[in-house]
């Protein structure tokens, strides 16, 4: 908690931030970024937390890395025993909180801060995943819910299968408006697939398709990949102010064979093992691999869709492979790797249904914060969830990348004006330009 910094302008109380995830820590990530919320501290207190299986909140674990390995036989039930035991591995680490991880507890946990700081009604700015946590507060406690912002907003519930391909879809229209500002680059630097968007994709998919034939081999023997290559442009892709830098690190992979500046991105990792605790060390370490389990566990408590469990190998085989055109027609580059994640809750206990349920719950008017070039919380998600609270004003920010708040002065305007007691943006006054 940072107290308001200018108590003596009428005080607000609290205000709660959830930055995303699910997994991430919102007690590290406020004390690294308390400046960018700096107007909004001077009548709040700004407040965030470690959500229940992530950071200190008891973290859960999977002893290392989910992915089935390369050791594993192709065939299908070869892989989906493979999962199961990798599902078996989360229990076993996490130990017992994972069963009560999940969004629906976690709204549960917020109103036990809100009533713990004093606050008669939770004042709340949500990013990405906090979209999703924020909804499912006011669909809980629509009579508690203050002033409430969410930027980046998650879908509320859909199957596995139609969120990745939405996902798809959304990281393609990212990549497509990268590489239009990539051939308008000025300069000695320019791009190195020239003047034409179009080309510049095919040439994209072209050293994806190469790189996962022939990879790249660093003196240290570790391979570089055309899925890494993927892993980094949806990493780049997220901050509009890493353009140069993408493409800077493209131009070296094609001209020199150097994978460097795309690992810088967001290349290649490995988890690292669970470190063993001390038990006069104080608080246990948190397991390296707890974002990527928490993210998991959460997504699949929130998901009620587990019929992979009861279908046998040939029925999934059969099912992902019907799937497969339509993802690879969404994006030949990210459709094939978001395929795999319809799977992801494979051998995991059946999720809630609340979330799928939500229908104009009566809270109060929510401000909800849509990005056109989003590649993670696609704008179509935005919308979706407006039409199922009801009580919402959709801000648009024309804008690429994750959120708006940090990268536009016109959202983080409009944004703080209502969370400190102004009107919600009025017709005229719902869109954000780029780069404003």
């Amino acid at each position: 908690r940072i107290p308001a910094s200018a108590p003596g302008r009428r005080p607000l109380g609290s205000l709660l931030l959830n930055f995303g995830g699910p997994g991430g820590r919102g007690t590290t990530a406020l004390a690294a970024d308390a400046a960018t919320f700096a107007k909004l501290g001077e009548r709040y207190d700004l407040v965030s937390f470690d959500p229940r299986g992530v950071g200190l909140s008891a973290p859960v674990s999977c002893g290392g890395s989910q992915q089935v390995g390369d050791l594993v036989p192709a065939d299908a039930a070869s892989q989906l025993a493979a999962l199961r035991a990798v599902a078996r591995g989360c229990a076993l680490h996490s130990g017992p909180v994972l069963p009560y991880v999940g969004t629906v507890n976690v709204a549960r946990d917020l109103d036990a801060i809100r009533g713990a700081l004093g606050d008669e009604k939770l004042n709340y700015l949500g990013f990405s995943y906090g979209t999703r946590l924020g909804a499912v507060y006011a669909a809980l406690f629509p009579r508690r819910t203050g002033r409430m912002a969410l930027d980046g907003v998650d879908t509320l519930g859909e199957p596995l299968a139609e969120q990745a391909l939405v996902s798809a879809r959304g990281r393609q229209r990212a990549l497509d408006g990268f590489l239009a500002w990539c051939a308008r680059r000025p300069g000695p630097d320019g791009c190195v697939y020239g003047t034409d968007a179009r080309t510049a994709g095919e040439a994209v998919e072209a050293l994806v398709e190469r790189l996962d034939r022939e990879p790249l081999v660093g003196d240290d023997g570790s391979w570089f990949t055309g899925q890494d290559v993927v892993g980094a442009l949806a990493t780049a892709l997220y901050a509009p102010a890493g353009r140069a830098a993408l493409a800077d690190a493209l131009a070296l992979v094609e001209q020199r064979h150097d994978p460097t500046g795309l690992m810088q991105l967001g290349g290649p990792t490995a988890a690292a093992p669970e470190p063993e605790a001390d038990p006069g060390a104080g608080p246990a370490p948190i397991p390296a691999d707890n974002p990527e389990a928490a993210l998991t566990a959460v997504n699949c408590a929130d998901d009620p869709d587990r019929g992979y469990d009861r279908a046998g190998p040939a029925a999934v085989a059969k099912e992902l492979e019907e799937l497969r055109p339509e993802f690879r027609k969404a994006s030949k580059i990210f459709g094939p790797g978001l395929l795999g994640t319809v799977l992801s809750c494979y051998g995991r206990p059946a999720g809630t249904d609340f979330i799928r349920r939500i229908d104009h719950p009566g809270a109060p008017p929510v401000l909800l914060v849509g990005t056109r070039g989003d590649p993670a919380t696609p704008y179509e998600w935005t919308r979706e969830t407006a039409r199922r609270l009801g009580a919402a004003v959709v801000l648009e920010h024309e804008g690429d990348g994750h959120t708006g708040y940090a990268a536009s002065a016109c959202v983080r305007a409009a944004v703080d004006g209502f969370l400190t007691g102004g009107p919600l943006p009025a017709p005229g006054a719902r869109t954000c330009p780029a780069g404003r």
